[in-house]
């Protein structure tokens, strides 16, 4: 059986200790940027989105009316359920 000698240890400590505060360095100085990156390219779907919705808006003529209607569902269920029992609980 093998035993731990204490600078191993500290060792170990001290690696773990400088990865945690590397890691953290690291994510203050690029997590900014990396943020940003993000914000920037979900503005620019929301705006293209904003722009497809106006546009939609804008090819009707002002005091013009459409109506849309849902098309006709074919596959309507005709499967007969059964029929419905009344009952009443006897205590």
């Amino acid at each position: 059986m093998q035993e731990a000698s204490f600078s191993g240890v500290i060792r170990v400590v001290l690696i773990i200790l400088l990865i945690y505060f590397g890691f953290k360095l690291i994510v203050r100085w690029f997590g900014p940027m990396i943020l940003r990156y993000f914000l920037q390219k979900m503005g620019k779907k929301f705006g293209e989105q904003f722009q497809q919705f106006d546009h939609t808006r804008n090819t009707q003529k002002e005091g013009e009316v459409s109506i849309e209607k849902e098309p006709e569902n074919s596959r309507k269920s005709k499967k007969d359920v059964g029929e419905y029992i009344d009952y009443e609980e006897i205590d």
